[in-house]
């Protein structure tokens, strides 16, 4: 089997993968049949600390970087397991981290170390915005000591399985600022609280069970207490968690791509046609090698831009190519392995057909592939922007 980079953290990654081994795929065939959030398995990494890797050691948590925290996501992947139930945590929590006051991580980060907050829903997209995140309309009036809060947002992950939500919101209309990134402001919702109190979460169903909604804010007041760092300037506040995700992401899709890869080579070795393994055709052969190389590179991209994170650099452009190429080499290992298998990779009981479902998503989420080509050409290639 293609061995992963064990190099890097090998005892987070020996741990995770003998978590994971108490949650097989008929764990999760179940879970995605019922559309069920799979909370012995969060509740299970929360224990053993993997949900706390980015928290520093004072606030109750491990104090080490994204690199850390992609071996671990890049594991539960590879394990066949899924991540995305809870791997908003480690990003959104940066929020907190790098912005929020001193009282406010003392109030928070020990409790989300802990289990007793989960902090994974972020709220940054809108129907009539998409990543186009400064034309985004819900906003927020200062009332007092609160702020009244009035919109929408889509495409909400794991809403109804937080305590706590990230939420970005205009405090200043966009045509009365200088730039459209000035005006927007972070504040830290309740959702124990404001749910039926100005929110409605309406679920969204889809291919893969990702426990995604659309959130309604009619009058929501927020204390003003919840701001995160200064008013105005929570556009520059949620960049950084924006990349962490990007890079996070990546790592799943690695640990996917390395799943298929197993599988395909092992059946390729194990199926017998015409009285030979069918591994010793090339026709066979070369699509797994090829998905190995594919997946190796983009791997080499993940590992750079979560070093570069924890060096301090901003790196959006190294995460975004990390996301761009590891979700391609995962959905070509996805590809590959449904074909190495023929008909048995549709099968529930090998347990590909659910995968494939699950990482087809990320060429599309957290941003799109034609996206991040627009960013390199434009930020990078300096090549004229189409809008």
């Amino acid at each position: 089997m293609p061995e992963s980079n064990d190099a890097t953290f090998p005892e987070i990654r020996e741990a995770v993968r003998r978590l994971c081994a108490n949650f097989p795929g008929e764990y999760w065939q179940k879970l995605d049949r019922e559309r069920a959030y799979p909370a012995a398995f969060v509740e299970a990494l929360t224990e053993g600390g993997f949900l706390s890797v980015l928290i520093p050691e004072e606030y109750g948590g491990s104090g080490l970087g994204l690199e850390a925290a992609c071996a671990v996501l890049e594991e539960i992947h590879r394990s066949g397991c899924n991540g995305g139930a809870c791997h908003a945590q480690m990003y959104t929590m940066g929020t907190i981290l790098k912005h929020g006051s001193e009282e406010q991580k003392q109030r928070y980060l020990h409790k989300i170390a802990k289990g007793e907050l989960r902090l994974q829903a972020f709220g940054v997209t809108e129907p009539n915005a998409g990543t186009d995140t400064t034309r985004i309309s819900t906003f927020a009036k200062r009332d007092g000591d609160d702020y009244i809060v009035n919109g929408q947002k889509i495409w909400i992950s794991r809403a109804e399985h937080s305590d706590l939500m990230v939420l970005l919101c205009r405090t200043t209309p966009r045509d009365e600022c200088s730039k459209p990134s000035q005006g927007m402001s972070v504040l830290l919702v309740d959702l124990r609280e404001a749910v039926g109190n100005g929110l409605t979460i309406r679920p969204i169903r889809t291919m893969l069970n990702h426990a995604t909604t659309e959130l309604f804010i009619d009058d929501l007041r927020v204390p003003a207490e919840n701001l995160i760092g200064e008013e105005g300037q929570g556009f520059k506040y949620i960049l950084s968690g924006m990349n962490a995700e990007r890079i996070l992401i990546a790592a799943e899709c690695i640990g996917d791509g390395r799943f298929f890869i197993d599988k395909a080579a092992g059946y390729a070795r194990e199926r017998n046609v015409f009285g030979q393994p069918i591994g010793k055709n090339q026709g066979i052969q070369f699509p797994i090698a090829r998905a190995y190389v594919q997946l190796s590179a983009a791997a080499g991209m993940v590992d750079r831009a979560a070093r570069m994170f924890d060096e301090g650099h901003l790196g959006g452009t190294e995460a975004n190519m990390s996301k761009m190429l590891a979700s391609e080499a995962s959905w070509y290992a996805a590809d590959m392995c449904i074909q190495t298998h023929g008909g048995f990779g549709f099968a529930e009981e090998y347990d590909i057909e659910r995968k494939f479902r699950e990482t087809r998503l990320y060429q599309v989420a957290p941003i799109s592939t034609n996206l991040i080509l627009s960013h390199v050409a434009t930020h990078v290639l300096d090549l004229p922007k189409s809008f």
